[in-house]
């Protein structure tokens, strides 16, 4: 969800990139035997460079980054970017292994990161036409589920905590407001929760004193009990509107993303935002190209990833989005109330408390089939 550059002058003088067929286009036929006096000779041709793509697909979530940088990168390298959203992690992944071909740039998860590279959905960066890298933090050059940014590139980062009404309901201390659904309560009812499996086994994880990546089956079934029960007290599952139905007053309280309260407070001064006592999840998005994208729209990405990761760019989006830069560069441009907002930039104390999801490898699929148990539960 980032920034774009344009460099079109340098990259013109980019010629060693092979052409290989694009996605979704059908094979060449081959072309009919050629006669003595009409066949070309044994020579192969000059393989031409690579031109970037005019128009590419950001398949990212919604309402991540500001439309003005798509005007401004097309402004700089004329390449359109058309954004497409999904909801999770898991929808993501089901649409690039289901063979969805079309996206040049992707946002997924740390977790997701490295499942998508093991699955060999993820096409190796090209450092060279991303020399905004060196404006990345130290903390994000080198993390742990892609090591070197061989693949991806940071994009932002922030929190999943709970997000509720501070006019009508005093701040939530625990995440027995979800897990200990009180008719009485007057949020009960009008509570939404992630549409997010391994996001809501988390909450639920965290609230049993369990880790969230455990792979334990007796540990997941209670923590499908719970979330079973909490469903009594929710009007819903939402990764979409959760923070609108809170801001319009039709719900009181949310599990959500940080960066999305902040976002709905110029819409409703109350709301506010809070990790619960039991701790939370921090997580980083990425910047990545799938495998599946042609070499025209692979030069484009990068081009795009190259922008976002311009200095004034990250600030922008941050700014738009309300969530933490992993560019250095940025943070510099970044206004002092921001980086000192503990909702965007949690103090250590409770960062302490809060856990990266990470691959769980076969359990994913029992995560999945214990998410469904709870979906269809009544």
């Amino acid at each position: 969800m980032r920034r774009f550059v344009l460099w079109a002058l340098a990259l013109g003088l980019l010629a060693g990139l092979a052409a290989c067929g694009g996605k979704g286009t059908a094979p060449t036929a081959a072309p009919a035997e050629q006669s003595m006096e009409t066949q070309a000779p044994e020579q192969a041709p000059a393989q031409a460079a690579v031109e970037p793509a005019k128009e590419i697909v950001f398949f990212n979530w919604s309402e991540y980054i500001d439309p003005e940088v798509y005007d401004l990168f097309e402004q700089e390298t004329g390449i359109k970017v058309i954004e497409d959203n999904f909801s999770s992690n898991e929808e993501l992944l089901a649409k690039l292994k289901g063979g969805v071909t079309g996206y040049a740039v992707i946002v997924p998860s740390d977790y997701m990161v490295n499942i998508m590279i093991q699955e060999g959905l993820l096409a190796e960066l090209n450092h060279d036409n991303i020399p905004n890298l060196k404006n990345l933090a130290e903390e994000w050059r080198n993390v742990p589920f892609d090591p070197g940014n061989k693949y991806c590139v940071p994009y932002q980062w922030g929190t999943t905590g709970i997000g509720y009404l501070s006019d009508q309901i005093d701040e939530p201390q625990s995440w027995a407001v979800l897990f200990d659904p009180n008719p009485d309560a007057p949020w009960y009812g009008r509570a939404t929760m992630l549409d997010d499996a391994r996001e809501s086994f988390a909450a639920a994880l965290i609230y049993l004193g369990y880790d969230p990546n455990t792979t334990d089956e007796a540990q997941l079934q209670e923590a499908r009990d719970l979330l079973i029960k909490a469903k009594a007290g929710l009007s819903g599952y939402d990764s979409d509107t959760y923070e609108d139905l809170l801001a319009s007053g039709e719900n009181l309280l949310a599990h959500g993303w940080s960066g999305d309260f902040l976002v709905a407070q110029e819409d409703n001064e109350n709301i506010a935002y809070t990790i619960p006592q039991e701790g939370g999840v921090i997580w980083v998005d990425n910047l990545c190209i799938p495998m599946s994208a042609s070499p025209e729209e692979k030069l484009a990405g990068e081009m795009f990833i190259n922008f976002i990761l311009r200095p004034d760019i990250g600030a922008k989006i941050s700014e738009y989005n309300y969530y933490a830069s992993p560019n250095a560069e940025a943070e510099k441009l970044l206004p002092e109330d921001f980086l000192n907002d503990p909702t965007v930039y949690p103090p250590q104390e409770v960062r302490a408390k809060l856990h990266f999801l990470k691959p769980v490898g076969e359990a994913e699929a029992l995560y999945q089939r214990l998410w469904d148990e709870v979906k269809a539960a009544p």
